[in-house]
């Protein structure tokens, strides 16, 4: 299950490089984006690098697993780094709207800050509108590299349906909100008075009052002062997107695509390898998370299955013959004989049946109507039980080793269809590194859960310690 040294991606090299100035990680939903980014930021500056992680995970694992109350739209440092190479940790996480009033303050005069802010249209764009949110990431990506306070940026793209959805949804907002419509709604405003007024009274007349039925006239009117005021105020918002995006191809920049080993994952993966390389954007290598392994993969699914049936074939086999000693001791007859219940002997006469105790093996049933023969026996059956017929609720060693038998070959079975699903990958993008992070028991929830990812990701390091490591 290794993977061929040429395709091995080494994480170090790239974080220790200076020149490394974004590390951007994507890839579809549920597949550990906010775990690697976390991880290769914490490796990052215990190598000695003044790292901020910036996460748009509603979730906020990030914070949880850094020990840190919450995250907001401000960087803040996290306690229990390793400084002694010189490193800082920071983390934040975006604040979709406390983001796009930045924006607006930053380049708006009060007066004309608060006309925007306090604008419907504004309101509704900045809470939730379709690509606002990836938008926003990275208009908060441009702010940070700007400010040139940290070293390494590490970006852990938001949560989506489509890993694709990172790169489209900017141009899409910026491309609505700089588009014909947004500018013909806005021609009215940006000529000003009567003239402009009477100047497009004839075509707009209709159109407005067309879209003024259809959004209503409040509405209609409330994107046109938005528009307008946004467009005096700092430009279009494509331009702004534009910037952003070649930041991004930017040669200071690294695209790490995160990965599950199963089929849609991975189909998801190719997808966004190949739009990286369509799109010129710096493409650093795969890492694949939660790989399943095994310590005992020279036993095939197929042997331990047959191994597990012949396990069972024995242990049945071992009950049936226990039962037939049972019948052939006298004991089956005895338990179901009438004689047994309902006698009307003394108890006294346990005590004076000579031998008593040794009825149930060897009589020939001169005793079997006394209660000392039945106590007897039946002390018998309880003293044998164990040994001959496990008890309800109790597995014999055969049927437990068969047990555990499937379960390992569950896992096989698991493990080649991981390796499947990584070799179709691998024949498509085989000139793609590829950097393995083998399945945890639970969920990564510190400091030191983080460190141990990291630790996976620069060494590659299998499942299981070799034997005598």
């Amino acid at each position: 299950m290794s993977l061929d040294p040429a395709r091995v991606l080494d994480v170090d090299p790239l974080l220790d490089d200076p020149r490394t100035r974004i590390v951007v990680c994507c890839g579809s939903g549920g597949v550990g984006k906010t775990t690697t980014a976390a991880a290769l930021g914490l490796r990052a500056a215990e190598r000695g690098r003044k790292v901020v992680v910036l996460t748009i995970d509603p979730a906020r694992r990030l914070a949880q697993s850094m020990g840190i109350d919450s995250l907001d739209n401000v960087p803040r440092r996290v306690k229990g780094v390793d400084d002694s190479a010189g490193g800082e940790l920071h983390a934040m996480m975006l604040d979709m709207k406390r983001t796009f009033d930045e924006i607006v303050e930053a380049h708006a005069d009060g007066e004309r800050a608060a006309v925007i802010l306090n604008n419907p249209f504004y309101q509704s764009l900045s809470a939730g509108f379709a690509g606002t949110q990836e938008y926003m990431a990275m208009e908060k990506l441009g702010q940070l590299r700007a400010r040139d306070e940290w070293d390494l940026i590490v970006v852990d793209t938001p949560p989506s349906r489509s890993a694709l959805d990172f790169l489209d949804a900017p141009k899409r907002l910026g491309s609505f909100l700089d588009g014909r419509l947004i500018r013909l709604l806005t021609a009215p405003a940006k000529l000003g008075g009567r003239a402009g007024m009477k100047f497009l009274n004839v075509g707009m007349s209709m159109m407005t009052g067309t879209l003024g039925k259809l959004l209503g006239g409040q509405l209609l009117k409330d994107v046109q002062t938005f528009v307008a005021a946004m467009d005096t105020t700092f430009g279009g918002f494509r331009t702004r997107a534009d910037a952003t995006y070649k930041l991004l191809q930017a040669p200071g920049t690294a695209f790490l695509v995160v990965a599950a080993p199963e089929r849609d994952a991975l189909r998801e993966a190719a997808y966004f390898v190949e739009r990286l390389a369509a799109e010129d954007m710096p493409f650093a290598g795969l890492v694949l998370n939660r790989v399943h392994g095994s310590s005992a993969a020279q036993l095939s699914a197929e042997r331990a299955l047959a191994a597990a049936e012949n396990l069972d074939a024995e242990a049945a086999e071992n009950l049936d013959d226990a039962r037939i000693v049972d019948q052939e001791g006298g004991k089956a007859g005895l338990r179901n004989s009438p004689d047994t219940y309902g006698s009307s002997e003394s108890p006294a006469s346990e005590t004076s049946a000579p031998d008593g105790s040794e009825g149930p093996a060897g009589s020939d049933g001169s005793d079997e109507g006394s209660p000392a023969a039945t106590d007897s026996t039946d002390a018998t059956d309880r003293t044998d039980a164990p040994t001959d017929t496990p008890p309800h609720g109790h597995r014999t060693v055969e049927q437990l080793t068969a047990g555990l038998l499937r379960l390992h070959a569950e896992r096989m079975q698991l493990l080649s269809r991981e390796q499947r699903t990584r070799d179709r990958f691998a024949a498509l993008h085989p000139e793609v590194a590829v950097a393995e992070v083998a399945a945890l028991p639970g969920d990564v929830h510190d400091l030191a859960g983080l460190r141990n990812i990291g630790d996976r990701l620069a060494a590659n390091r299998p499942e299981l310690p070799e034997a005598g490591a």
